[in-house]
């Protein structure tokens, strides 16, 4: 027998990241040494979105969802022992990337690397974070000269970092079709590169330089087949976008470059043990096409949808990959797919479909105006919206949810305490005692009694540089190394550059579910109307609420469309709100009942905090009702604390879910019941 050439194996990660620096790098260090070969940074909230720990936005949100990071002392303890010249390190990070990468840049200096051969990725896609993600800070405008002084800056100082990845994994999560991650994230691609292009910053000649540190972070669904497709139309466009946009003659700068993390939120709760299978069809989605093969693969653990996953559960999803590419023999063979009709007849329909919705948006003016128009994000709840109907209807089925849900009991989650890893809420407490003798203790003497601290004289320098069309990237080299916190970098551009609410597509989006004469709709639409006809009011009100840091709104856009169908007057004012904020907009509104949405963890201090509130306002009757990855302790909880009803991702069917938020209402004013909720 032959013995064939074997191909390299793609970079193996685990998104990682929890509680502290130093608990971080205690974990990175034994993923390193299990075999992983190379290390995906999960930031917390407040880092995500420029705030420092001690921040009133931060409370319950610190190191909940990630590791965080407020200044060069945070960095210097989450790379400790581990030699940055050395790895492949990708970084989940958007509105805050530049910041990051200039700590990681000044640890790396520390460390006596040479900066040249730096090796990883900052996200930095920002137009994902408006639409489906929630982490954006600045406007459009400015967010996208952040990014643009980036990819300038990299190509001439760290030329093997890839300075944006370009999300299309966010947008599936959030409802899109196959034409549409393509269709946005090349979208995307284009006001990038237009940008760069524009800005003066890179001679003409070095735009294939550009376009080679161009990387994409892409969703691989359970489809694996149609995913698959996906993959190769994505290599087909940008081959074409880049050589006839952009001029790029050279085929290896235009190679399409990307890494995956497959469905997370396609994982259930119900019948966790399905979502080991999901995620290996999954993963053959984006490994078993050679031409199309991903350059970094991380795969979620099976109990993300319970909660956070414990290092054990991280280790069987890098053993799948293991097996994969050690033992079969996957990697020794050309494209098995070159030359199937089959595939060629969907990644062609793919493509031309994908190209017209490009020219689509382009006619609007680009991405970045199809943002601000409301455009995009209309679209992608609308797309969630229907698939949330067929899955409803039982014409899309998931296994255990609506089709075999009869189960054994299930030994791997027999005790839930321990089927998750929690995080200690004291950390939160350690971090920002330590952030402030951070501040405390970092500046040096001052030259004299006029001068400013350093700190403060880099900040001052920033947003000098903020109010003129200078690459920031210097300065906020020089805000790292003064010890600038991540929330005084943020602060200092919100100044120059203002903040910015996304649209949230609710009231745009089209009913998805008709409301039918003898549907499950229709009799909760009924429901509705008698009960605001006893309480004497012309409708129902709903204050559909995201308190803490959590931008991930699919949930609560999808609660908010379907209560809006079913009559109801919806109260919804997007993400990143206080509980004092919704409290004030329940008690101004006078709705009937308050609806919360947390995917993050930080439930369990704000959620008593918006009850707490109410009872203050002499609104305590209002019934709370809560909706998000809770832990089954931590429903308990809630419930004994006040709260109405807790939503978990296993009632996925939100028509039961608006009859039953009827339900409270009509608990919390003492009416007759009309009977169960259909």
């Amino acid at each position: 027998m032959t013995e064939r050439h074997k191909d390299r194996p793609w970079l193996m990660r685990t998104y990682a990241g929890h509680s502290t620096a130093e608990a971080s790098n205690e974990l990175y260090r034994r993923n390193l040494a299990k075999g992983q070969t190379g290390l995906s940074v999960a930031f917390d909230l407040p880092t995500q979105t420029g705030y420092d720990p001690d921040h009133v936005l931060a409370r319950g949100e610190v190191g909940r969802v990630g590791v965080p990071v407020s200044h060069v002392g945070d960095m210097r303890r989450l790379f400790e022992d581990i030699p940055l010249e050395q790895m492949n390190t990708s970084m989940t990070i958007n509105a805050t990337a530049m910041w990051l990468l200039a700590l990681y840049q000044v640890v790396a200096e520390e460390h006596g690397a040479d900066i040249a051969a730096l090796q990883g990725t900052t996200q930095n896609d920002i137009v994902k974070e408006y639409l489906s993600r929630g982490t954006h800070v600045f406007p459009p405008g400015p967010s996208l000269r952040l990014t643009t002084d980036m990819i300038a800056y990299t190509v001439s100082h760290i030329p093997k970092w890839n300075p944006i990845n370009i999300c299309s994994y966010h947008l599936q999560e959030a409802g899109a079709t196959p034409v549409q991650e393509i269709a946005y994230a090349m979208s995307t691609a284009v006001a990038v590169l237009d940008a760069v292009r524009d800005s003066g910053q890179v001679p003409p000649e070095r735009m294939g330089d550009v376009v080679a540190r161009i990387s994409f972070f892409v969703n691989a669904g359970v489809r694996f087949v149609e995913e698959m497709c996906k993959m190769r139309a994505f290599t087909r466009i940008w081959d074409r976008i880049t050589r006839e946009r952009y001029g790029i003659e050279n085929p290896k700068q235009r190679r399409f470059r990307y890494g995956v993390q497959v469905n997370s939120l396609g994982l259930t709760e119900a019948q966790p043990e399905n979502n080991v299978q999901r995620i290996v069809l999954e993963m053959l989605a984006v490994t078993l096409s050679k031409d199309a093969r991903a350059r970094a693969v991380q795969l979620p653990a099976w109990n993300e949808a319970l909660g956070l996953p414990r290092p054990w559960d991280q280790q069987w999803s890098l053993r799948m990959q293991q097996v994969l590419a050690v033992e079969s023999d996957l990697l020794e063979y050309d494209d098995i797919f070159a030359g199937s009709h089959v595939i060629e007849t969907k990644v062609g329909e793919l493509v031309e479909d994908s190209l017209a919705e490009i020219a689509h948006i382009q006619e609007l003016g680009g991405a970045m105006a199809a943002v601000e128009s409301g455009y995009l994000k209309a679209e992608l709840v609308s797309s969630h919206a229907e698939r949330r109907g067929r899955i409803e209807s039982g014409e899309e089925k998931i296994v255990g949810v609506n089709c075999y849900e009869s189960t054994e009991p299930n030994p791997l989650t027999a005790d839930l305490e321990t089927a998750i890893h929690t995080v200690d809420p004291a950390s939160e407490a350690q971090v920002v005692e330590a952030i402030g003798r951070w501040r405390a203790t970092r500046d040096e003497p001052a030259d004299g009694p006029a001068a400013r601290a350093p700190a403060a004289r880099a900040l001052d320098r920033l947003k000098e540089a903020a109010a003129t069309d200078a690459n920031l990237m210097e300065a906020t080299l020089e805000c790292a190394r003064a010890g600038v916190t991540t929330g005084e970098w943020s602060g200092a551009l919100r100044e120059v550059f203002g903040e910015f609410r996304a649209p949230t597509g609710v009231s745009s989006a089209p009913v998805a579910v008709p409301v039918e004469e003898g549907s499950d709709l229709a009799g909760v639409r009924h429901r509705v109307e008698l009960t605001a006809k006893e309480l004497g009011v012309g409708r129902l009100r709903l204050l559909v609420g995201k308190p803490g840091l959590d931008g991930h709104s699919n949930g609560a856009e999808q609660i908010a469309v379907r209560a809006r169908d079913a009559g109801f007057e919806v109260v919804y004012q997007g993400i990143r709100l206080t509980p004092e904020q919704i409290v004030s907009a329940a008690v101004a509104e006078d709705v009937h009942c308050v609806g919360l949405s947390i995917l993050s963890g930080s439930h369990a201090e704000l959620v008593p905090d918006v009850l707490a509130r109410l009872r203050d306002t002499g609104a305590g009757e209002v019934p709370v009702i809560v909706g998000g990855i809770i832990p089954a302790a931590d429903a308990r909880a809630l419930l004994a604390a006040g709260v109405a009803a807790v939503f978990t991702p296993k009632d996925f069917g939100i028509t039961e879910i608006i009859g039953r938020i009827v339900d409270a209402i009509r608990t919390a004013n003492k009416l007759a019941p009309q009977g169960e909720s259909r």
